[in-house]
């Protein structure tokens, strides 16, 4: 009687040769799928997002799973400060198989029990306490003030304290934008071609006593600021130095820690005073949104390049912004609302690997059309080689 596999019952010798041959033929073709599988090229994916609200524990592990089935491979995930919502949500994220990094604003705080002097003070004297540069929630600490650093990294601390946790993602890590972006001017109805006072940090007697001290230099009594290179020096090295600290405490719970940066770091130096390139991170993910700098996905290849360059020993992931309405991009008035089209997603993707970007992060999969998600899967799974 004939069985399955390799008990061939009562046939003749050559039926036996016929149905070993098969047999090994099917075990090939497995072995070959297999090892295609294996070899099939992805580049890494992150995103951010926020959540929970008010999503319960099956809709979490349903987002989670999409995600992942779509190419996700890590979250940096806002989620506020409490240690028990990344305990909850952590769980989910790393049962759908991927990395779990919290994404927690740093020097913008908006928690009223915070004492008004811990806040930056601009060149006219005003803090951010009562006036915010630009938006209301613009509400950024000073970052040269121990008391600042105390509570920061009893944030940090506890969330990376967190088992699900893998790493700690700085965001808002630096000063009030001295200059805006090129491409958010008209939104605000401003015209930067220099700095102005109301919009330079921070002022406030640690600084500018700190800064005397080891320079010399009053720089309440400079007419234009903007031209005191120490100053703007000292300015880089006070957010390094507190940025260094808080890594060396993650690092000491044995979790990683990254940070969300503004690009270059030429223009994130001219910016908001980030010298990123002299932190001790364990990547950096720069916000490489083109249309706030008005650019096509060549100038994304562009300051990618600068990027790994600047930081040659630590992976770069390339943010990308995706416009959430790519039909009606051209009538948008607010920037928020541009970003990559489906069309040039791919493209963007490209521009990134090739100049030597480890992966890309995306701004948001809750922006993404399915035009968006049918690129990205064709432009993920491609070779790159570094130009």
């Amino acid at each position: 009687m004939e069985e399955n596999g390799f008990s061939f019952g009562n046939l003749n010798p050559i039926k036996i040769l016929e149905r070993m041959m098969k047999n090994f033929c099917t075990l090939l073709t497995l072995v070959f799928t297999f090892i295609c599988s294996a070899q099939s090229p992805k580049i890494p994916v992150y995103a951010w997002m926020g959540g929970p609200g008010e999503a319960t524990d099956l809709e979490l592990a349903a987002q989670f799973k999409d995600l992942k089935d779509k190419g996700i491979d890590g979250l940096l995930y806002s989620g506020g400060h409490d240690p028990k919502t990344y305990e909850r949500v952590g769980k989910f994220v790393k049962a759908a198989g991927m990395e779990f990094h919290t994404w927690i604003p740093t020097m913008v705080q908006g928690d009223p029990k915070l004492k008004p002097e811990w806040f930056g003070v601009n060149g006219l004297g005003e803090s951010a306490h009562e006036k915010q540069p630009y938006v209301s929630y613009y509400k950024f600490l000073c970052p040269n003030k121990e008391e600042v650093y105390d509570y920061l990294a009893e944030i940090y601390g506890n969330v990376a304290d967190v088992a699900e946790v893998d790493g700690i993602h700085l965001d808002y890590i630096r000063y009030p934008d001295v200059i805006l972006a090129r491409g958010l001017w008209e939104k605000y109805g401003l015209i930067q071609d220099r700095e102005f006072p109301e919009y330079d940090f921070c002022y406030c007697d640690t600084c500018t006593s700190d800064f005397k001290k080891k320079s010399g230099i009053d720089i309440k009594k400079v007419e234009d600021p903007s031209h005191v290179y120490e100053w703007k020096q000292y300015r880089y090295d006070v957010i390094t130095k507190l940025v260094n600290r808080l890594s060396d405490m993650v690092h000491e719970k044995g979790k990683k820690i990254n940070a969300a940066v503004f690009p270059g770091p030429s223009i994130s130096k001219e910016l908001v005073r980030q010298e990123w390139n002299k932190w001790n991170l364990d990547a950096f993910f720069p916000m490489n949104y083109n249309d706030f700098y008005m650019g096509n996905t060549l100038w994304v290849g562009s300051v990618v390049k600068e990027e790994v360059a600047a930081v040659p020993n630590t992976p770069v992931y390339s943010g990308l912004f995706i416009s959430p309405r790519p039909w009606n991009k051209a009538n948008e008035d607010d920037p928020e609302g541009h970003g990559l089209l489906p069309e040039e997603l791919g493209d963007a993707i490209r521009e990134s690997m090739e100049n030597g970007a480890k992966g890309i992060c995306l701004f948001t999969p809750g922006r993404m059309t399915d035009a968006h998600w049918a690129a990205f899967e064709e432009a993920i799974h491609k070779e790159y080689q570094k130009k």
